[in-house]
């Protein structure tokens, strides 16, 4: 095996991109991608449960490894709502948010999410993504976005909510004390969201969610001298990010290995997912592989570093892309700015109140929910429509791991569902060749005469164990309704068959056989006629029954079928036909 160094460090491939040119645009989109994050760091901590610090700190850490280790040129990594959600979810059943043992159980969770991503990453399993229906994500996350406009409504309202509450007994709360309602708070919370709002509307360049929390302060301070309920988020450390290191007892490990698994999961999709949807406007290929080492590695090397589990971002993906940025120079670029800015800036957080960061977030939350999307697959396809309202209420009502889980699953059943029953059209020949070409149409397509002691199909898909029982009727169909017992099988649209496809096959034709026919191959692909020589399925079933092309095994067929029936034959189709 030749040594390749690209393969242990990505960043050589896209480090002779480098010019005068791309350092300016990639400054450019870093700066632009430092503004947004600020505000974002700070309220996806509070929505795990952490300092506002940690959001920051992940912020500048997880971006700098993921690009360096990753394979997209756009994508940047950090904390994302999703993830915060699940890391939130997870930790809260063990410790109080917010607390040392809090934190010290979350740096754990995100070593254990890194090593699992890392390890599918060495493993080569980027492709189990391809089996994750888009659906799944769109219901997850409109959940999870639900749940954290819930869960912040307490601070825009004043109502008490005990933590931990499910999502059904917080609205049973918020119900129960809508009368103890706070309008100071509900102002300062619904002028932030407001102004969020207008300022991407119409001011679209600049930072709306940063100046969304500078309006509810100024309101904040206005407001304090009428309540003492303002409560504010506190000054942040205006330090970089402090070594950490993450509790490896056996205990904790234990503890937290399964809520690991589905946070580096959803990690996984998400940051391919995101990395796919920029490559497919800038024309780039993802190595879903390195990519999962990639956040792997993050996540690894944030947990020692006070990050906490983070993802692809979509919002800064996208921002990042369509600020003109070249190289991943423009994510590392994004964290060494924001972490200048944190430097200078960070005490200021002391008079932003949380009511303000309340409205802020649910602004994201907002964003996250795929209206577009979710409207397609309600009005055009049951099946999708069945996982996302499956999933949406999974998170909604269940635990978020187990939703994880539960949409996953959903996905492979979707998957085998599909895979399981693939199309076997009959074809025929559209007239009399006189040429010698035999070209075969589908007769749904176009009414056609058969021949009665020939049937011919193609399988549109693979011959594997989900799908042997559908093609085994197809097949007893034909014998018995139809009374042939010649098969040619088109075998062009056939990708690969297993071993428990080939055992269907041999006795389908050895029941042909009995009966005076047998089945007949033409068209194999390269890949799956060397897999049917090894597994001795050629060989079992009878060289002389695998054809190279249509005309031969027509040809070969036609010398096996009965003279008599020939004879008075009103299809006469076949050039040999009307040569007897």
């Amino acid at each position: 095996m030749n040594f390749n160094f690209r393969n242990f460090f990505p960043f050589l491939a896209w480090f002779k991109l480098i010019t005068k040119d791309t350092i300016k645009a990639d400054l450019i989109a870093g700066l632009t991608g430092a503004v947004i994050v600020l505000p974002q760091g700070v309220a996806f901590a509070t929505i795990a449960g952490l300092p506002p610090e940690y959001g920051l700190y992940t912020a500048m850490v997880t971006p700098i490894i993921a690009a360096l280790f990753g394979s997209s040129l756009h994508l940047v990594s950090g904390p994302t709502t999703a993830i915060s959600i699940v890391v939130f979810s997870a930790i809260s059943h063990h410790a109080e948010p917010g607390t040392t043992e809090f934190v010290s159980l979350t740096l754990t969770l995100t070593f254990l999410a890194g090593v699992y991503q890392l390890a599918f990453g060495l493993a080569r399993l980027g492709a189990m993504v391809n089996f994750v229906s888009h659906t799944v994500v769109i219901g997850f996350t409109a959940g999870a976005a639900i749940l954290i406009a819930s869960s912040q409504l307490k601070h825009i309202t004043g109502i008490f909510i005990p933590k931990g509450e499910s999502f059904f007994h917080t609205l049973i709360d918020l119900y129960q004390g809508v009368g103890n309602t706070n309008f100071y708070l509900v102002t300062i919370g619904l002028a932030t969201l407001i102004t969020t709002i207008l300022i991407k509307k119409f001011l679209p360049k600049l930072p709306n969610l940063l100046i969304g929390m500078i309006v509810g302060s100024v309101l904040a301070l206005y407001f304090k001298e009428f309540t003492s309920e303002i409560k504010l988020v506190g000054e942040i450390p205006a330090h970089l990010p402090p070594l950490s290191m993450p509790s490896f007892s056996l205990e904790t490990i234990k503890m937290l290995a399964p809520e690991a698994f589905a946070v580096a999961l959803l990690g996984l999709i998400e940051a391919v997912s995101i990395s796919r949807a920029v490559a497919t406007k800038s024309n780039q290929r993802i190595n879903s592989n390195q990519e999962f080492i990639g956040q792997g590695m993050s996540n690894i090397f944030g947990s020692f570093m006070s990050s906490y589990a983070g993802s692809g971002s979509f919002t800064r993906s996208g921002l990042n892309y369509a600020s003109g940025a070249k190289t991943p120079l423009s994510a590392i670029f994004a964290a060494i700015i924001l972490m200048a800015i944190v430097l200078l800036i960070a005490p200021l957080m002391a008079y932003l109140p949380i009511a303000a960061m309340a409205g802020v977030i649910l602004v994201v939350a907002y964003n996250l929910i795929d209206f577009h999307h979710i409207r397609e697959t309600l009005s055009f396809s049951m099946e999708e429509s069945a996982v996302l309202i499956t999933t949406f209420l999974a998170t909604l009502f269940l635990e978020l791991e187990f939703a994880i889980y539960l949409g996953v699953l959903l996905s492979l059943v979707l998957f085998l569902s599909k895979t399981s029953t693939p199309s076997i059209p009959t074809l025929s020949l559209d007239n009399v060749e006189t040429s010698g070409k035999r070209k075969l149409i589908n007769i749904e397509e176009k009414p056609l005469k058969q021949c009665p002691q020939l049937k011919i199909i193609r399988i549109d898909m693979s011959v594997y164990f989900g799908s042997v029982s559908h093609i085994q009727k197809r097949i007893a169909t034909i014998v018995e309704n139809e009374r042939i017992n010649h098969i040619l099988i088109v075998a062009s649209g056939i990708n690969f068959i297993d071993l428990a496809g080939t055992e269907a096959l041999i006795s389908e034709n050895n029941s042909l056989v009995k009966n005076g026919g047998g089945l007949y191959f033409v068209g194999l692909k390269a890949p799956v006629y060397e897999f049917s020589a090894k597994s001795h399925f050629i060989e079992r079933i009878g060289r002389a029954n695998f054809f190279d092309s249509k005309s031969q095994a027509i040809a070969s067929i036609y010398k096996r079928l009965e003279r008599e029936i020939c004879a008075t034959c009103p299809a006469q189709i076949f050039h040999e036909c009307h040569s007897q």
